[in-house]
């Protein structure tokens, strides 16, 4: 029998709301509309087909502040994380919307209604309390606190939803069991304990082994849930990965394993993450829940320490035991003896045994430079997908991302860039100059501090698609916020696939000689007001955090510049 809900029971809207499922699609067509971002669509999702029960909607004032301080729902009711609707102030103004209003919910891909949300209330979140309850610091390393920083708005609408429809899938459709599916196949195949392994990255053979042995440890099947929504950026991407666990399914005992894909937005949260985790896994009618060691950990915070202990998030998750009605199994780390050609938990091995380890980076390495995998690691089919995911570190794209004051030389440089790059040969080279673009990209928008942070987001979004196709993308805008860099390196490191390769490069040239070498005059209009907002005179000018190489023009020749930057790609084996 699989497990209860969270709560007792399972909240599938989509269910309880099909049969006025047209009456409220006909309602939609006539209210004020919002298109969620990729982040709300995961969620909205797990809400309405019951993954994050108990809830049926965004979360209100009250129950956003209990789970930041308590980690509960204002009734009382466990729930680790805060799901909430953010919106801007514009949107609140052009909808009109208030207490009581009723706003349809569209799927971003293609602005289908999935859902109406009936506004509770509208309030202002304590963000840097946010990052620092729930993600241990307010710490712009860790990716959920860059993302509160620079991608959600300044208010959380909170209210309860009405179902109109799931959001339609159109790639492995045959995976995705929404929890009420789940549990009937359970049901079906008469499986009473089932073992849930999460992950966001492949699996090798120390995978299989550690879940089999947890599945026949507890006379049970497995059930592997990886997120397929929003990961850490630079994660291998979920379709790379759902062929990788398709490969290694067939290495599992016949009848023992199932594979089922989740479309979770990851917070990285670590330990609260694992409470979080276990809940929906209860939901979809897991019994027991395997949480690793630093489970759902982002890695090192602006120190270069772990953002979590490595048992952090299983201390926590057995604090709320009694609650989580659902059996935490403790990830075992495996090792390989050659000598008995097996896996084994480390600290079983007898002391003076053999053993044998490939670390991640050093499995990205191998991939990066076609370096022999062996197959005590992996299999044979897993390697085959992600070297045709990840050709050599040579073959993949990257984007330079050239930031300065206006006149710095930073187009100079750029345009440069594109000759000696397309000299080379091997990728072809797009350059993409701040203004140049603006015009095709951004007409519509004027030089506001929101404007130009748009005007970059559309320019990485640009440049991550290209450089995921395998080309060298050279990028020069001001880019005169910090926020705005770090969303376009975000922006290629999640979109930009194999060719996710950012380097940030400061034109640092001094706005003295920037002004003084001004031949259209665009500094003194600036000074005189006749220019707003423009990056170093009426508009500070930030600099940048953790660039990857830093230039002036008065100091170095074009020549000297382009080659030092070269040298940089080579170092890092892109050329």
């Amino acid at each position: 029998m699989s497990n209860s809900p969270h709560g007792g029971i399972l909240k599938d809207l989509v269910a309880r709301d099909e049969h006025i499922s047209e009456q409220l699609r006909e309602e939609s067509l006539s209210l004020p509309y919002l298109v969620l971002t990729e982040r709300q669509l995961c969620d909205l999702e797990l809400i309405t087909n019951g993954g994050f029960s108990p809830l049926e909607g965004f979360l209100n004032e009250a129950d956003y502040k209990n789970v930041v301080d308590n980690l509960r729902l204002a009734d009382g009711s466990l729930f680790p994380i805060p799901v909430t609707l953010d919106i801007s102030r514009i949107d609140i103004e052009r909808l009109s919307i208030a207490s009581g209003s009723r706003i349809t919910l569209l799927d971003p891909r293609d602005e289908e209604a999935l859902a109406i949300i009936t506004v509770e209330d509208i309030y202002t979140p304590d963000k840097v309390k946010e990052a620092i309850q729930v993600f241990g610091a307010d710490d712009p390393a860790h990716p959920s606190v860059a993302y509160l920083r620079n991608r959600v708005k300044e208010y959380y609408v909170g209210g309860k939803v009405q179902a109109i429809k799931a959001p339609t899938h159109f790639d492995y459709v045959a995976l995705r069991y929404t929890p009420a599916e789940l549990r009937a196949h359970f049901k079906k195949l008469a499986w009473r304990k089932v073992v849930a392994f999460q992950t966001r990255n492949p699996m090798h053979r120390a995978h299989r082994e550690l879940t089999v042995r947890a599945a026949r440890q507890r006379q049970a099947n497995v059930l592997i849930h990886p997120v397929v929504g929003l990961t850490k950026p630079g994660d291998v991407d979920h379709y790379t990965r759902v062929r990788v666990y398709e490969a290694i399914m067939q290495k599992y005992p016949n009848g023992m394993g199932h594979l089922a894909l989740l479309p979770l937005a990851m917070r990285m949260a670590g330990p609260r993450e694992a409470v979080w985790h276990a809940i929906i896994r209860k939901n979809f009618g897991a019994t027991h829940f395997i949480v690793g060691r630093d489970h759902a950990g982002p890695g090192k915070n602006s120190q270069g320490k772990d953002f979590y202990g490595p048992y952090d998030a299983q201390d926590l998750v057995i604090t709320y035991h009694d609650e989580l009605q659902i059996e935490m199994v403790p990830f075992q780390q495996m090792t390989y003896l050659p000598s008995t050609d097996e896996y084994q938990p480390v600290d079983e091995v007898p002391k003076g045994v053999q053993t044998l380890d490939i670390s991640g980076t050093e499995l990205r390495k191998r991939l990066r430079t076609g370096a022999p995998i062996p197959d005590w690691f992996s299999y044979d089919a897993v390697v085959k997908v992600l070297r045709e995911s990840y050709p050599p570190r040579n073959k993949q794209g990257f984007v330079l991302f050239l930031t300065g004051l206006h006149n710095s030389g930073k187009d100079a440089i750029a345009k440069a860039l594109q000759l000696t790059l397309n000299q080379q040969g091997g990728r072809s080279v797009s350059l993409l100059l701040g203004e140049t673009v603006r015009q095709e990209l951004s007409p519509e928008l004027g030089y506001s501090s929101d404007d130009r942070h748009e005007n970059v987001h559309r320019i990485a979004f640009v440049a991550a698609e290209l450089t995921r196709s395998g080309a060298a993308v050279v990028v020069a805008p001001t880019a005169p916020q910090e926020r705005s860099r770090q969303l376009a390196r975000d922006t290629v490191l999640q979109n930009g696939g194999p060719g996710g390769n950012f380097f940030l490069l400061h034109v640092a040239t001094p706005l003295e000689y920037c002004e003084k070498a001004d031949r259209h005059g665009l500094y003194a209009q600036a000074r005189r007001g006749e220019i707003k907002g423009f990056p170093g005179i009426d508009e500070a000018y930030e600099l940048p955090e953790g660039a990857d190489l830093t230039v002036d023009i008065t100091k170095q020749s074009i020549s000297e510049i382009v080659h030092s930057i070269i040298l940089l790609l080579e170092t890092n084996s892109l050329l």
